[in-house]
């Protein structure tokens, strides 16, 4: 039965409860729940990106099977279509898509900043890349955008710096990201919603230090960890990473933001990361990449077409119990939707799986085994 756990009344401030109970800890990795008025997940957690409120070419009923505990949707997407107002008339997001899991909505703020808009210190003006309008987007709108949407945990808005970019504008955008956090959670009103403050500064280990320190002195529910996955190099990466780890509590729970590739999973849970998302599985699967417990397995080449083996021996996922790689590289070869969409299961599957087996090697005590094994076979 899914844990409960009281939440805070209407237009109690965030933060007013401990919504992360750590269960295990294996070094840094540490193996938790987090909690919500759904119920709960365990962590660390992969969520699947469902960027219009469907992750592509998988249905709700997918996700079920799948055994997802959590799904991103995208507000910036979702906020110009079909449009907050829309959504929250269906019943939130769990209405409108027909799938009663956690949602996690991001703040639209990467996409935005992506889009190379007018940013000032009261928000962000950019056009939509649906039909050119000009849209104004503030701290206070994202918050009240993403309470019409009805996910379970929101983002504030914050500002990500492209890479590279002077130190200057990223001190800028940490200096933002700070006076921004503390709006969001003036306005925060939603007692069913968590709110997750959002820490930035690059690659700069004191400017990520600082952030992080400033984020923390919030009330926040968790805390997301951005301008990751940008381009930078692991090596910086994972010295900024660890830096900003050190200055968030442990009582509540870490998301690195748009990092999911085997190496960057299993290195964020060893530093104690809880939450990840990433398009990268459904975006592999659409072109032909498989993951597996043997590193990427290019579905295009044309030896494919003659093997009879699973695209992953050990995985215990629909696809690789009922199909063959030659049956999945024809597919793909005559650009039957088919293709994509089984590929995208098995890719999910196996993702979701090396995160279960993170959780269990924390518990054992046999996290490095599993990080060694992971590092030897993906870099």
């Amino acid at each position: 039965m899914a844990d409960s756990l009281d939440h805070p009344a209407a237009g109690e401030a965030p933060g007013t409860r401990t919504p992360f109970v750590g269960l295990a800890t294996d070094g840094s990795a540490r193996r938790g729940r987090v909690h919500t008025h759904r119920g709960g997940f365990d962590t660390p957690c992969f969520m699947p990106v469902g960027t219009r409120g469907a992750v592509k070419h998988l249905t709700a009923a997918d996700l079920d099977r799948l055994g997802v505990d959590v799904m991103l949707a995208n507000t910036y997407h979702l906020m110009l279509r079909p449009g907050p107002s829309r959504v929250a008339a269906q019943g939130g997001l769990e209405g409108f898509t027909g799938w009663a899991g956690h949602h996690l909505t991001d703040s639209g703020g990467y996409q935005v900043f992506s889009l190379t808009p007018s940013v000032d210190d009261d928000g962000v003006t950019f056009r939509s890349t649906y039909d050119g309008d000009e849209i104004r987007l503030t701290p206070e709108r994202a918050v009240g955008i993403q309470e019409q949407l009805g996910g379970d945990i929101q983002m504030a808005l914050d500002v990500c710096p492209p890479l590279p970019s002077p130190p200057g504008v990223v001190a800028t955008a940490v200096e933002r990201t700070a006076a921004w956090a503390r709006r969001a959670i003036a306005v925060h009103r939603s007692p069913r919603q968590g709110l997750f403050g959002i820490v930035q500064g690059g690659v700069d280990v004191g400017l990520r230090r600082q952030s992080s320190r400033r984020t923390a002195e919030l009330p926040f529910d968790g805390f997301g960890i951005g301008g990751f996955s940008v381009g930078e190099e692991a090596a910086p990466r994972a010295d900024a990473l660890a830096a900003t780890l050190d200055e968030l509590p442990a009582d509540r729970p870490r998301y690195l933001m748009g990092v999911g590739d085997p190496v960057g999973l299993i290195t964020a849970i060893e530093l104690g990361v809880d939450m990840f998302d990433c398009v990268l599985p459904t975006r592999h699967a659409r072109h032909g990449t498989v993951l597996t417990g043997e590193g990427r397995l290019n579905l295009r080449n044309a030896g494919n077409l003659g093997d009879d083996r699973p695209l992953d021996d050990h995985c215990p996922c629909e696809v690789c119990q009922r199909h063959s790689r030659a049956f999945l590289a024809h597919l793909l070869r005559v650009k039957e939707p088919t293709g994509a969409r089984l590929v995208t299961i098995h890719n999910v599957a196996w993702t979701l799986a090396l995160v279960d087996r993170a959780r269990r090697a924390i518990e054992t005590g046999r996290f490095e085994e599993v990080r060694r094994s992971v590092i030897e076979i993906w870099t």
